[in-house]
């Protein structure tokens, strides 16, 4: 299993982050992922727009995860806490953790993200795939575009459940690739070669539905909601592409043909991006 480690991305946002970049704050300050608008035609390019979107696919996936005020839920790879921030925005009476492997990202959280009255939350540093957590800890556990950098999906599809109680939800936003296409990506070169990882770290996006369906009978899920949302994401190739070269210096050439290869491939209908929920049995 390769060792776990941030991607290398992150701690370029955060540099920028911590230097004042407004431009950078709006794009990934909050959220690392991507936006979801409910017509492509209707993304404007803007930063502004950019970041309505982001917060509207945390939304997306609440909503596949049923989750609702009362409840206990585990925020894995929570990023910079953007996604326990609408958690905590949307819900009441709630006890929120976020989970991530990089003290500095939880850093920035424990900053940011301050619980409304009568909620709770806590940033754990932690592996997704060896949680610090007792068993039947939470109501719902969330990766939110943030499963491709886990080491072994098994094991973490095996802690999810392991921390979930009976009937808890496993919700999970992926690039998804058709059966057919993951093979291409079988030795990770076509988007991840050893240069780009040098931007983007351990990337693993050879997870076709079929694997996910096999995945969770395996580990004890049963399949709730398989929701294609690619045309819903495309607007955030634009925006990123315009401010990427901007940002990331030196480096800026391999992120942008990771970039435009990916949303090449996407674009082709070969990568799909879903947002995938399961009940633990």
């Amino acid at each position: 299993m390769p060792p776990v480690h941030a991607p290398p991305y992150a701690r370029v946002i955060l540099e920028h982050l911590r230097g004042g970049d407004f431009d950078l704050s709006q794009l990934f300050g909050r959220h690392i992922h991507w936006g979801w608008w409910e017509r492509a035609q209707d993304g404007d390019g803007t930063l502004p727009d950019f970041e309505a979107a982001a917060e509207r696919m945390c939304h997306r996936l609440f909503e596949a995860g049923g989750l609702r005020d009362g409840m206990s839920v585990l925020d894995a790879g929570c990023g910079f806490g953007g996604t326990t921030a609408a958690l905590d925005a949307r819900f009441q009476g709630v006890s929120l953790t976020g989970l991530n492997i990089d003290a500095r990202q939880l850093e920035r959280a424990r900053e940011q993200v301050r619980p409304s009255p009568g909620n709770t939350v806590a940033f754990v540093e932690g592996d997704a795939c060896a949680m610090p957590f007792p068993d039947a800890s939470f109501d719902a556990v969330l990766a939110v575009e943030c499963i491709f950098h886990f080491p072994d999906r098994q094991r973490f599809f095996e802690e999810a459940r392991r921390v979930l109680r009976p009937g808890g939800r496993l919700v999970v936003s992926d690039f998804v690739p058709r059966r057919a296409f993951a093979p291409v990506l079988g030795a990770q070169d076509l988007l991840f070669g050893a240069y780009q990882r040098r931007i983007s770290g351990f990337v693993d996006i050879r997870y076709p539905l079929e694997r996910y369906r096999a995945l969770a009978q395996r580990t004890g899920f049963t399949p709730l909601a398989e929701r294609d949302i690619t045309a819903n994401t495309l607007p955030t190739y634009t925006v990123v592409r315009r401010l990427m070269p901007r940002k990331f210096g030196t480096q800026a050439a391999l992120s942008m043909t990771g970039l435009l290869t990916l949303e090449l491939v996407t674009r082709l209908d070969l990568l799909r991006y879903m947002i995938l929920s399961f009940s633990r049995c």
